[in-house]
């Protein structure tokens, strides 16, 4: 046991245990738990309404569990003392100040971290905005800006990344430029979760699947193992989550 959460510290293990969120009367997120380990890409899928947000909202500190918990490297994420360098994040590419160039952006990020200039021309040049690097993001397309979101993330150099959408507003290069980048984060060791809502690009990029619908666990398990009970991934995911489909086909999306 005591091995077990020395290399959850040591290696940025995501973990979440027996994780419920209530908004009100409202039960999001119900018993849930699953890891994420590093070397290997984790897909996060689920319907709308599943719970998806709500859960990586708490893995980052964004919400309080009701109950359970959910740990970076065997802690919560508001202890970190260097969090970019611990676990990168993206979230929402829309939410920087329009007026800020790219520039400025990762400066005002890397200030909090103590992260020295060079690492932000590594991660421009990474992502492809080197060139565009001095321009204000109100002039960005979306996927400029899902590319600044994944510099953000990539800044600390950390063990843990999280990416909820991150191929959203790309085209196809940018796509497959993300694909080959989940890849390659995670041969070099590290922690990946990808939320996605696009299950072709999942069985193309993740090692494990993990798979929500209602705010409880429907599967944990490796792509490999997944795919060899079904013709596809798509074809698992409908299958095991066809009766909350149809549930919320009944009900508004609260965005969980």
């Amino acid at each position: 046991m005591h091995n077990e959460r020395l290399a959850a510290i040591l290696y940025g293990v995501i973990q979440v245990q027996e994780l419920t969120k209530r908004y009100g009367r409202t039960v999001a997120v119900e018993g849930l738990s699953f890891q994420a380990r590093p070397g290997l890409v984790t897909g996060f899928l689920g319907p709308n309404g599943a719970g998806k947000s709500t859960v990586l909202r708490v893995i980052l500190g964004l919400d309080a569990p009701t109950g359970g918990h959910a740990l970076i490297g065997g802690q919560r994420y508001a202890s970190l003392r260097w969090p970019l360098r611990q676990v990168g994040a993206l979230l929402d590419a829309g939410a920087v100040h329009p007026g800020r160039s790219a520039l400025d952006h990762l400066r005002t990020l890397a200030a909090t971290c103590r992260i020295g200039e060079h690492r932000i021309g590594d991660v421009l040049e990474q992502v492809g905005l080197a060139a565009v690097a001095r321009r204000r993001v109100g002039g960005f397309s979306l996927g400029m800006r899902q590319r600044l979101g994944i510099a953000a993330a990539l800044l600390g150099d950390p063990p843990t990344l999280v990416f909820d959408e991150p191929v959203n507003g790309l085209d196809p290069e940018g796509i497959r430029w993300v694909r080959q980048l989940m890849r390659t984060l995670a041969a070099e060791g590290r922690t990946v979760l990808v939320c996605s809502h696009l299950i072709g690009e999942m069985e193309l990029t993740a090692d494990r699947i993990v798979v929500i619908a209602r705010g409880k666990l429907l599967a944990d398990t490796s792509l490999t193992d997944l795919t060899a009970r079904h013709r596809t991934l798509e074809d698992a995911y409908v299958q095991l989550t066809a009766t909350s489909v149809e549930h919320h086909a009944e009900s508004p999306d609260r965005g969980w």
